[in-house]
């Protein structure tokens, strides 16, 4: 009977450690899945160390039914600035999922900020005149 004791937990032992060891397994890939990411981070920061590089402020004239300078590229961190002086209203509005953030009031005159925390390229438009449009680039 001892035998028979044995042998049973056995399978269980077995079956738990296989299941543990894929439920591990499967965590292990979502890690070493983000992973890449973090060491490409670190990478870049460690390129340009963060104690000598200080945020930069862009800023982005709205006038004449433009945005100007177009496309801008700037680093992690950085801020945008639009600066709205035409006859005209205008706001900023963020084209996709990535750059749902960037959503401004409309302005007549005045200013609109927005910073930047992940690399990307964010594109943007007017939302009172689509045809003006940018884009900002994050390296």
């Amino acid at each position: 009977m001892s035998m028979v004791s044995r042998a049973k937990p056995a399978p269980f032992v077995t079956a738990f450690a296989v299941a543990a060891t894929l439920v591990l397994a499967g965590c292990g890939s979502d890690d070493s899945a983000t992973a890449p990411t973090t060491t490409a981070k670190a990478t870049s920061a460690t390129a340009v160390p963060t104690g000598e590089r200080k945020a930069a402020a862009v800023t982005v004239d709205v006038d004449d039914m433009k945005f100007s300078p177009e496309n801008v590229t700037i680093g992690i961190g950085d801020t945008v600035t639009w600066k709205f002086s035409d006859k005209a209203p205008h706001a900023v509005q963020g084209i996709g999922d990535k750059a749902m953030g960037i959503n401004s009031p409309i302005f007549d005159k005045g200013e609109w900020s927005y910073t930047f925390t992940q690399a990307g390229t964010y594109r943007y438009l007017c939302t009172l005149h689509p045809e003006m449009r940018g884009t900002v680039t994050v390296q």
